[in-house]
Order: C-alpha cells, then structure tokens, then sequence
C-alpha cells in the first residue's frame, strides 16, 4: 500500500486511480500529522509526501517516521521548489524526489522496488563484520546498530548482493536510484564516500573504487 501525503485531494484522487490500474492500492492524507498517524497505524509498503506538506512538514516527517520504522519516502518537488528543502529532507533519510504533478511512469517502478523489499521471509546478508537485515531495514558493524539513510542502505544492500563483483555506476543508478537518466558520477561518489564513513571503512578496503567503472564491495 502506497501512502500519499497531499493537500490537493483533486490530485490525490487522480493519482489513486492511476496507480490502482496498475495494481497498487494508495491512501491519500491531506497532512503530515495524519500522515505519520497512518504511517505507524497501516504500516504502508512506501510513503509520497508532496514538499508544501502542511502542519508537519516534509523535513520533520522524515525525520520523525524513522524513528518508527525505514519505509521508503518519496518526495514530490513542483518546479521552482526549494531545493534546500528537499536536500534536508533526502538528508534525513527520503529515498528520492519525483516530480509534482506526480506522472505514473516515473513513480511506479520506485513504489514496486518497494513493495519488492517488503515480500518473502527475513533476510539477512553478512560480510565480514557487517550484518545487513533486509526486511528490519537494519546493519549492524561488529554487532553494533549503524544508522543508514535509506539511500545508503540500499547502495549497501547492493553491494552486497555482488559481493567480489565490480559494479558499474550505470548499474547503481539502475538498482539503486531505479533511473536510466544521466546522473552526475558524483552523486554516487557521495554517497559511497558517506557509506565508508558509517561503515569505518578508513583505508576503502571494503568497498573499492574500481577507477573509470565503478565500486567492487571485497568479502574477504
């Protein structure tokens, strides 16, 4: 279930039934505070919280839902939009930001990797000291909780599953940012020079950079 924090319910409405024919059923909030209220309450599989959000907004609602649990949050950004705002809110751990109005296309494949990561059984990968608990959105270094951003966890989570194998910055931007656009290479160098940091992988030994391809995360 998608959650849609909007106070356009003429849009909301036009979205929910653009995104129930293509099978995903959405619940649609005119704010923040009933927006983290049905966060805790349905549990969604993925919220879309729009950058004017009211009474709550769009920083505090990140910040204040990941104390629940890591469902990933989408932004929605109007043209013209401050950007400050959506980079605080991608900072404290919003997944991506969509354009507003909102077009099904672009939307749908993040909200179906979402609903993805919330089927089937626990699953836990561990490397060397690392523990990464797929469906508690959770990692542990040597036993110790380390808070990602969901972004970061998802770079992880990535990694990971190709443990040993060198990934190409079109293939992260693929799986991890779930685009074919162009994106700047710095943008993923960012992310993975944060994601050592949390790690404590100092030396890069961990999590390589391949020069001119892309990263390779080493097992042993």
């Amino acid at each position: 279930m998608l959650l849609v924090a909007d106070p356009d319910a003429g849009l909301v409405r036009q979205l929910s039934t653009a995104m129930q024919a293509a099978g995903v059923d959405v619940t649609g909030v005119p704010d923040g505070a009933q927006a983290l209220l049905q966060a805790g309450a349905l549990r969604p599989d993925a919220v879309l919280i729009c950058a004017s959000l009211p009474i709550v907004g769009p920083v505090d609602f990140v910040r204040a839902v990941r104390l629940m649990r890591a469902v990933p949050v989408l932004l929605g950004i109007d043209f013209g939009s401050d950007a400050e705002q959506a980079l605080q809110a991608l900072e404290a751990g919003a997944t991506a930001c969509v354009a507003r109005p909102y077009r099904v296309p672009e939307l749908l494949p993040l909200v179906q990797a979402a609903f993805r990561r919330h089927d089937g059984h626990r699953t836990v990968l561990t490397i060397g000291d690392v523990e990464l608990d797929v469906t508690a959105y959770q990692v542990r270094v040597g036993g110790r909780v380390v808070h990602l951003p969901l972004r970061e966890f998802e770079l992880l989570h990535y990694l990971m599953r190709n443990a040993d194998r060198t990934v190409t910055r079109e293939q992260i931007m693929r799986n991890v940012w779930h685009s074919n656009d162009g994106m700047s290479t710095n943008t993923i160098a960012v992310h993975v020079k944060r994601l050592r940091a949390r790690l404590g992988d100092v030396e890069d030994t961990m999590i390589q950079t391949v020069r001119g391809v892309g990263y390779r995360l080493v097992s042993g």
